[in-house]
């Protein structure tokens, strides 16, 4: 079986369309079988070590989850996968721990949040990104209590999705508060809670 062979095979069981230099080097193939299907027009290079199948459905925000797999789907990018805003974004929203630091991020079309090592990791779930790939977001709970706590998002996208929330069966009020206070918004919460439940 040649090297060519080889990485269809990888490619064809990968599922989702995308290969790094950690798998080619891990099935003992050498690198510069990348560089040959790239140059055929088998493969595009969509960062350092991460190549995409060129034809496959490019997901970006499943492409963005690889990248940087500490970057966490939030504000309102979250609040869009959520199904609680229909703004697409215009940029998508990342959060990643502070002291996170990669040069590639400040090239990339994202509004980036730095969040302390203790409120990083709450909250966190993983979905189906649209085209059906998983990705890591923060659940609804913290996306509000986020969006609440910062001045970048639309007041009218903040209060259709507090309503939309209240009226929600799933709600978690008790787990909404928890975070509040975590994140030190339960002023803003309390004021919204009082005006809608």
């Amino acid at each position: 079986m040649t090297d060519t062979e080889k990485m269809t095979e990888l490619l064809k069981y990968s599922g989702d369309g995308t290969i790094t230099t950690e798998e080619v080097t891990a099935a003992g193939l050498h690198r510069g079988v990348l560089k040959n299907m790239v140059d055929a027009g088998k493969l595009t290079r969509y960062s350092r070590g991460l190549y995409v199948c060129n034809d496959f459905w490019e997901d970006e925000l499943y492409l963005l989850q690889k990248k940087y797999s500490r970057g966490i789907f939030s504000h309102d990018t979250a609040l869009y996968l959520l199904g609680y805003s229909d703004r697409t974004p215009v940029r998508y929203t990342m959060t990643f721990p502070k002291g996170y630091n990669s040069q590639s991020l400040k090239q990339e079309n994202l509004s980036i949040m730095r969040v302390v090592p203790e409120n990083y990791s709450m909250g966190i779930i993983s979905i189906d990104s649209p085209c059906g790939n998983p990705i890591n977001v923060y659940d609804l709970e913290r996306t509000l209590c986020d969006i609440l706590r910062g001045s970048g998002s639309d007041i009218q996208i903040v209060t259709a999705a507090m309503k939309r929330y209240t009226a929600s069966k799933e709600k978690d009020i008790h787990k909404l508060m928890k975070y509040a206070e975590q994140l030190r918004v339960k002023s803003k919460v309390l004021r919204y809670m009082e005006v809608l439940l």
